[in-house]
């Protein structure tokens, strides 16, 4: 399935050029919250915020008011996705119940269910709004780029925490394969730094207590690692069929030939040993693909900063078998922070500009070796070399994992 256009607000960057150009410079979206007063009560009080984005260069002022934070950043991703594809909604001539959307969040308006929730206690039930619920509401943000832009194909929501926009992508591919649309919007949002996500977090001890050092707290794969730094943003891509592609002459930015999904089967939370799930996940979207481990180049990671940077390099090893010590294995997390449901989106828009490049960004804030993590992980910087095929990996709580396999376009 081909990829067409392409859109990104993330803690590096409000558009795709910027947040490339960024992310292979090793430059960090860390800092400290600005978005809530973050007390000392808040063990983690550092984040990767996105920076200057003002939605009303993509909403107007009542749909600003009417939209949670998420919404706003899944719009901008979407609009900015289908001007890269040289569009305005459904091609001219064209079924628009043939033009779907597929975006993902884990969590959804976390934003307006703590406001309203406030307002619920302090004021009583008749002053929570009655836009609460649709603010609030996972798939809102599926719907909302569908009413914008007229677009009347399949249409939900994918919700399956760090998984979800690498599920929403992989579906839409899907759907266009089995003859149900002939191109989709497809990613993720999520805008989580909230007092409530942040003390949920903290309480689980998930997220890195490196306060004093915002922009290298994130550093997947070091033995010094103490646990994620979340982000916030959104990402979309354009999937169309390559008949539908060639037929209006757009510009093709790659592909989406692979996608795996599986689930572990074990904890709420962490991954079992030795990474089974994973490891399914991969294999997946490699037949699916029809790719061997000698045909894979890069693996953009989950690579949370967690200890179960670990056990995806197991997985990643038993999956490839010597190649993987061939190939580049990057976290772009060390530099964005996780954007949750939002994460693999980015990270597939990463992966298909590794493959159209032949760059890849360096996993940043390398201090020391963990022998449980004995691959190249890009620790020196960014690597030039070519690649043929990309996997990127997204797992999620609940043991969701999925895996899409990406190449450049030639």
């Amino acid at each position: 399935m081909v990829v067409t256009g392409m859109g990104l607000v993330c803690p590096v960057g409000n558009d795709v050029d910027t947040s490339w150009t960024n992310l292979l410079a090793g430059r960090s979206g860390g800092g400290p919250v600005t978005h809530f007063e973050a007390t000392e009560e808040f063990p983690c009080r550092i984040a990767c915020e996105v920076k200057g984005f003002d939605p009303l260069d993509y909403l107007d002022k009542r749909d600003v008011k009417r939209h949670d934070r998420v919404s706003q950043l899944a719009v901008a991703a979407s609009a900015q996705a289908l001007a890269s594809a040289g569009l305005e909604g459904p091609p001219p001539g064209s079924d628009p119940e043939r033009f779907g959307v597929i975006f993902g969040s884990g969590i959804g308006g976390i934003s307006t269910f703590e406001e309203q929730h406030r307002r619920l206690i302090e004021q009583g039930p008749g002053r929570v709004s009655p836009f609460f619920i649709p603010m609030f509401i996972p798939d809102i943000s599926a719907g909302l780029i569908s009413i914008r832009w007229g677009l009347r194909g399949p249409n939900y929501a994918t919700v399956s925490a760090c998984a979800s926009s690498a599920h929403a992508i992989g579906d839409a591919m899907r759907h266009i394969r089995y003859g149900d649309a002939d191109i989709m919007i497809a990613g993720g949002a999520e805008a989580t730094l909230t007092p409530m996500t942040f003390a949920g977090f903290c309480a689980m001890k998930a997220m890195s207590t490196r306060n004093d050092d915002p922009e290298g707290a994130s550093r997947p794969f070091s033995a010094d690692r103490d646990g994620f730094v979340m982000g916030e943003g959104a990402g979309a891509v354009i999937l169309e069929s390559l008949e539908h592609a060639e037929a209006r002459g757009a510009e093709i930015l790659g592909e989406v030939v692979g996608y795996g999904l599986s689930a572990d089967g074990y904890h709420i939370t962490s991954p079992p040993p030795g990474g089974y799930g994973a490891q399914a996940a991969m294999r997946m979207a490699m037949k699916y693909a029809g790719a061997t481990p000698e045909d894979v180049d890069y693996v953009n990671a989950h690579g949370t900063s967690t200890m179960a940077d670990a056990i995806e390099t197991e997985a990643v090893k038993e999956v490839l078998g010597p190649r993987a010590y061939d190939i580049v294995v990057g976290s772009t997390k060390s530099m964005t922070g996780h954007l949750l449901g939002a994460a693999g989106a980015l990270e597939a828009i990463v992966s298909l500009m590794v493959c159209r490049t032949g760059k890849i960004p360096p996993t940043a804030n390398f201090s020391t070796a963990d022998p449980a993590c004995d691959l190249e992980y890009a620790h020196g910087g960014m690597i030039e070399r070519p690649v043929r095929l990309a996997l990127s990996n997204s797992f999620g709580f609940g043991g969701h994992n999925a895996c899409l396999a990406l190449r450049g376009w030639s």
